[in-house]
C-alpha cells in the first residue's frame, strides 16, 4: 500500500498525519480509495502524480472509489481524466465508483460519464472489470 497524500496537523504540540488518499494493488488492477471527503485543488496535484507513477510502474487498470468523496471541483475533475487518459494510452481499464450526489452532478454536467466507466459500487466496479478485461483478452 502506499499513501502519497498526507497533510500534517498540529493539535496540543502533537502531530498527527492525515491521510487523504490510499493505493493498493490488487490482482489486476490498483485500487485508489480516499479518506476525506473532498477531491478539490488541495488533494489533486498528489492524487494525478500517484496516478502517473502507477501507470509509470507498469500497471494499465485502475478503479478509483470515489464513496466518501462529497466535494469535488474542477481540479478533482482533470485528477480524474488524468488517470482515463492514462489508461487508454496502456491499453487498460479505468474505472470510477460509488459517486455521491454532487459529484455525479458535476461529471454528469461536464460529460465525463460518457467517457468514463461509472459504477454505483466497489462490488459493481470489480465485476465490470473483469468483464473488460475478459473483453480485452478476446481481442488480442
Amino acid at each position: 500500500m502506499h499513501n502519497p497524500s498526507n497533510k500534517i496537523i498540529f493539535v496540543n504540540k502533537t502531530i498527527f498525519i492525515q491521510m487523504s488518499f490510499n493505493t493498493e494493488k490488487k490482482n489486476n488492477f490498483t485500487l485508489l480509495t480516499f479518506s476525506t471527503d473532498k477531491l478539490d485543488s488541495i488533494v489533486s496535484p498528489d492524487v494525478k502524480s500517484e496516478l502517473v507513477l502507477v501507470f509509470k510502474n507498469g500497471e494499465n487498470n485502475v478503479i478509483v472509489d470515489l464513496s466518501s468523496v462529497r466535494y469535488c471541483d474542477s481540479s478533482g475533475l482533470s485528477s480524474l481524466l488524468i488517470g482515463y487518459r492514462l489508461a487508454q494510452e496502456s491499453n487498460g481499464i479505468f474505472i470510477i465508483c460509488g459517486l455521491q450526489t454532487a459529484v455525479q452532478k458535476l461529471i454528469t454536467i461536464s460529460q465525463l460519464d460518457s467517457i468514463i466507466e461509472i459504477t454505483k459500487t466497489l462490488p459493481e466496479a470489480i465485476a465490470l472489470f473483469t468483464k473488460l478485461q475478459q473483453g480485452k483478452k478476446k481481442d488480442s
